[in-house]
């Protein structure tokens, strides 16, 4: 054996983190203290690796020469405070994947804009024939596969909480694509932690590895003036192109992949799958890293045409009686939310609210009120957000169901207008996640058809 390790939380990257350890002789135990699903045991029996449910026991813990734990699980918690206290190493399921990959690894990082950018990168290589893997923050866990399978690439999105967990983890390529408000209570509502943890990224990249970057961040801009980046640097503007990276203009998005100051190869704006401002960020990120894989312009353009984006982000539902209902549920921070509204031309009812993680609303206030007609809160609380928003909406109403919040959004829609779900919140107060809202928004979108 090569020694003991014990994993907290039995998720997805908890039970394939378990099996990529068990093959590889080491003692392992998984520790649970919520209930496991059905579909995990199973994973975990199959592999004849022992658990628990329903608790931490520190005796079957403590004991361990290494933890991997979960994501989600803070750091504050009293049994980790007590691994550290007793010196055991804490990390990440993908901190313990890389140490079993020859692979070049493509990460991807940012508070928006992820998932997105991971898929079309994924997306892109695969259509080019490259032997890649899929893993992260999406799909099945880095770990489960690597238990049956290596690839010459993985595209993986990480957070911040996977990155609190790094040590020697080293990508090939990073994309940061921004850096805003989220997650801080989870780091004490200090924006400079939140900050320091998405620059983790980048902690172990030297010369040889490729940095890719949104210049115009505000956060990212102010923390490149402190800090050597030792890697080479591709900086992405939506001002235009100004050095080594990608710009936008008018109909363009431009490419300049070397230190000449010209540009290498260009593509329209109508090419891209995706739309939206922020998708301009995240399409030149993708297509920068595909670049970088050596991918040739007609292999980049041929991926593009055939890209579809995961659901739940700017995802059109359905059109009813001249309404648009747009399903954005993945937008639990107010960046996401605002590149929302930014993105609709038309008059918005506004379905948001849920679980608010230290959110500040005063930079959608000046769209709310240039934009949305109504605002539905939905919400366990909505005190907040309606405090926010009183007397800059025309309309404001409070539900606690979907249904109600879409029924009543129908109500007030005219032909015309759109009916975007677009939450600003996390979703745990009314919901499991924010997959579970967003389906929850598409029966209720659907039931107004048959209705």
């Amino acid at each position: 054996m090569k020694g003991r390790i014990v994993i907290l939380g039995a998720g997805e990257s908890g039970a394939g983190a378990a099996v990529l350890a068990k093959k590889n002789g080491y003692d392992t135990f998984v520790s649970d203290k919520g209930i496991i699903s059905s579909e995990a045991k199973g994973i975990l029996e199959e592999n004849a690796i022992p658990f628990e449910e329903g608790k931490h026991s520190d005796h079957l813990i403590l004991n361990a020469d290494e933890v991997v734990k979960s994501p989600g699980i803070p750091a504050t918690i009293p049994l980790v405070v007590k691994l550290k206290e007793k010196g055991i190493p804490i990390i990440d399921e993908l901190e313990f994947a890389f140490r079993f990959t020859k692979a070049k690894i493509i990460a991807v990082t940012g508070t928006n804009g992820k998932t997105t950018t991971t898929l079309l990168i994924y997306h892109l290589l695969k259509e080019a024939g490259l032997n890649v893997g899929l893993g992260g923050n999406v799909g099945v866990s880095m770990a489960k596969q690597l238990a049956t399978q290596d690839f010459d690439y993985w595209v993986l999105e990480v957070s911040s909480f996977q990155l609190d967990g790094m040590i020697d983890f080293r990508p090939h390529i990073a994309v940061l694509l921004n850096i805003t408000p989220d997650h801080l209570d989870r780091y004490g509502f200090q924006m400079q932690q939140y900050i320091d943890s998405k620059f983790r990224i980048m902690q172990n990249m030297g010369s040889d590895e490729h940095l890719i970057l949104f210049a115009d961040d505000e956060n990212i801009k102010k923390e490149l003036n402190k800090r050597h980046i030792g890697t080479s640097m591709y900086k992405l503007s939506l001002e235009g192109l100004k050095e080594k990276g990608a710009g936008v203009t008018a109909e363009k998005l431009q490419f300049r992949l070397t230190d000449k100051n010209s540009v290498d190869w260009e593509l329209t704006k109508s090419e891209l799958p995706i739309r939206g401002k922020h998708n301009l960020v995240n399409c030149m990120a993708a297509i920068s890293a595909a670049h970088l894989v050596k991918l040739s312009p007609q292999e980049i353009r041929k991926g593009l045409a055939t890209f579809q984006n995961a659901p739940h982000r700017m995802e059109l539902v359905t059109q009813k009686e001249g309404v648009d209902y747009i399903n954005d549920s993945k937008a639990t921070n107010v960046e996401s939310a605002w590149y929302a509204l930014d993105s609709i031309q038309k008059p918005i009812i506004w379905i948001a609210g849920g679980t608010d993680k230290g959110n500040d609303y005063s930079s959608l206030q000046p769209l709310v009120k240039e934009r949305v007609k109504a605002l539905i809160c939905l919400g366990v609380d909505n005190v907040k957000i309606k405090e926010a928003f009183e007397g800059r909406v025309g309309e404001l109403f409070e539900t606690q169901t979907m249904n109600q919040a879409v029924e009543m959004a129908s109500k007030l829609a005219e032909k015309g207008d759109v009916v975007l779900l677009s939450s600003a919140c996390a979703s745990f107060d009314l919901f499991k996640n924010y997959e579970d809202r967003g389906e929850q928004f598409k029966t209720a979108v659907k039931a107004l058809q048959k209705n």
